[in-house]
């Protein structure tokens, strides 16, 4: 018990570092992007993503630019809120009520932050190279970032959880930062956001969802949980 216990408020420090070094990061980058001096950083990273002498030729096969595509759909509204209504729908089916309270809050307020910053900061697409996608909302922080950071990384914890061992939580912690890296990657390919902006959505997405982690950590009664998943 008293390892256990331990083991929790280990992981609960490291959540709590994770979320206040995410929003140092987000806080120094988006006081950085609103003096302009990510500028030269940002054209530099996407023009090496595009052919010398023609920027509206993405480096890379055509199979690469339609696979980005399909990987960008993965942090798209609809997706994640088909992954989301799912999720939470099991859980309360499981009568895991507070874990799908945990999973609904998070992407909630989530794309409801993000939204607002994006308002309130104001910042237009990249109009440097031609966009592979078609996009009409603002640009900064990156919504496909912030929202996969966010909804990938509160999953991923809440589905480590239910795992006892070191390996299997951190193969799932794995899968979940890859994909949200993948889906921030691919817009600044696609070019419909400079990579400050993903880093931004990153490390804010990172921070909101290490959050609601250690929301989670006092909310929720794992024993009654584990209990009742393992009598079902």
């Amino acid at each position: 018990m008293a390892l256990t216990r331990a083991r929790a408020e280990i992981s609960a420090l490291a959540a709590f570092a994770v979320a206040a070094l995410g929003l140092l990061v987000f806080a120094g980058i988006a006081d950085e992007a609103n003096e302009g001096e990510t500028h030269v950083f940002d054209e530099s990273i996407i023009l090496s993503l595009r052919t010398p002498g023609d920027p509206g030729d993405p480096i890379g096969p055509g199979w690469f630019d339609q696979g980005m595509g399909d990987i960008t759909a993965l942090g798209g509204i609809f997706v994640l809120t088909f992954i989301v209504f799912s999720v939470v729908i099991y859980l309360l089916m499981t009568s895991k009520w507070k874990n799908a309270l945990v999973v609904a809050g998070a992407s909630i307020t989530g794309v409801i932050l993000s939204q607002s910053l994006k308002i309130g900061f104001g910042r237009p697409r990249p109009e440097l190279v031609p966009q592979l996608v078609e996009v009409h909302s603002l640009s900064f922080p990156s919504g496909h970032a912030m929202h996969s950071a966010v909804i990938y990384l509160t999953l991923g914890a809440l589905l480590a959880r239910f795992h006892k061992r070191k390996r299997e939580r951190a193969l799932i912690m794995l899968y979940a930062v890859l994909v949200t890296m993948m889906v921030g990657a691919s817009r600044v390919y696609l070019g419909v956001h400079w990579p400050t902006d993903v880093i931004a959505g990153w490390a804010l997405g990172a921070a909101w969802a290490a959050l609601w982690w250690l929301f989670a950590w006092k909310f929720l009664d794992d024993k009654k949980e584990t209990a009742g998943a393992g009598k079902e």
